[in-house]
């Protein structure tokens, strides 16, 4: 789960990290009238989405006065922001952050990240803040110093100290840095994040160490512990697919395909998604229905899929162990009774009871093909959608 700039520096200030002062405004008024309670002659007013590279793309405006305070809040509300990272549907933009601006000589990048291939912690610091770290990596991979934290201890104060100063830091400021990368990690740890990216992280001409932009991600199956975090989801800015799927209790992934994919287990998912791919078809989703899929878990996915408009053939594929093949029959009779489903559909059963399954569906009434293997379930999804194609032609 991802969350705004301004909540991932609230949290960062609750553990004693610099950010500077500001507001949150929700129309022209209130971003000039935020301008005005700050104070100063200049101020940034930054578009709050979940993605990054917002200053290229025109989310974030340096203004003057109030009068340009207020025309910058007015051309970014309610109009979508589209960046390299959003694709062209781009994020709605429905909340605006006002800050002072702030005059600095030095930019670092810092950042924390769940790195699951070591199953620890990693930090990342450079000298070269501002930049994308992407841009950074493939530019100058050496300019990235990375300190690898044991979980049993947590980031060490030499540890902190030591990236300081491979970032080239002052030694005056290193005292500074070293209780914000602690206190960061503390940050990031309590909250089972996954993500904390800072960046900048500026040196002031006061020779202060200040938080300029953070962007922060969490484990969704740790939220449970923080209700707190839990309450900072912005549904606005994400898929409104998988977040049907999150309430629903399902996994789901939306793809830019046209053919749905309703499947149980993760490995089966990916493998049947392949061999879409491998017939010559693209999947709409990933969907894993889990393994208690009740009739009633079958119909909720079929729901999910078609309220796709670009799915023109769904492919149910359901390997039985704890499940049942005749239940998710059921499931597949029920939602195609009850859904207009106007779309093909290919089913197939392996696993318990799939005689069972395989006579529920050969006694139905309703429209379906079948497949026996996983090869030919993918192949006759893929021809499904060139049959319907040819038929509308």
């Amino acid at each position: 789960m991802d969350i705004h700039e301004y909540q991932a520096k609230a949290l960062l200030k609750e553990y004693g990290v610099p950010i500077p002062f500001g507001g949150l405004a929700y129309s022209p008024e209130q971003a000039a009238y935020r301008a005005k309670e700050i104070g100063g002659d200049r101020w940034v007013v930054k578009a709050q989405v979940h993605t990054g590279a917002r200053g290229k793309a025109g989310g974030i405006r340096v203004c003057s006065d109030e009068h340009q305070v207020w025309d910058a809040a007015d051309e970014l509300l309610g109009h979508r922001l589209v960046t390299d990272q959003t694709g062209p549907a781009g994020k709605g933009v429905y909340r605006l952050y006002v800050e002072p601006v702030v005059v600095f000589d030095q930019e670092l990048y810092m950042s924390m990240v769940l790195d699951r291939a070591s199953e620890r912690i990693v930090l990342a610091m450079s000298a070269s803040g501002g930049m994308e770290i992407e841009e950074l990596a493939e530019q100058d991979p050496e300019a990235i110093v990375r300190v690898i934290i044991e979980p049993a201890v947590g980031l060490l104060a030499f540890q902190a100290r030591e990236a300081a100063f491979a970032c080239g830091l002052d030694t005056a400021l290193i005292s500074q840095a070293e209780q914000i990368l602690l206190s960061a990690y503390r940050m990031f740890r309590d909250h089972d994040a996954t993500l904390l990216e800072v960046n900048p992280l500026v040196v002031t001409e006061d020779r202060r160490l200040i938080a300029l932009d953070a962007k922060m991600s969490f484990d969704d199956n740790a939220l449970f512990r923080h209700q707190n975090i839990s309450e900072l989801r912005d549904k606005s800015q994400e898929d409104p697919r998988e977040m049907s799927a999150l309430d629903r209790g399902l996994n789901y992934v939306g793809l830019e395909g046209n053919i749905g994919c309703i499947i149980n287990g993760a490995g089966l998912a990916m493998a049947s998604m392949d061999m879409i791919k491998h017939a010559g078809g693209e999947p709409a989703n990933f969907l894993d229905i889990g393994g208690g899929a009740s009739p009633d878990r079958v119909a909720k996915a079929f729901r999910l899929v078609l309220s796709d408009d670009r799915v023109e053939a769904i492919l149910v594929n359901i390997f039985a162990g704890i499940n049942r093949c005749d239940w998710v029959a059921e499931g597949v009779v029920k939602a195609m009774t009850e859904l207009e489903v106007g779309v093909p559909v290919v089913v197939r059963l392996a696993g318990t009871n799939v005689e069972e399954g395989r006579r529920i569906l050969a006694e139905s009434d309703v429209e379906l093909t079948t497949a026996e293997t996983l090869a030919e379930a993918g192949e006759r999804a893929v021809a499904s959608v060139s049959r319907e194609a040819l038929r509308e032609g």
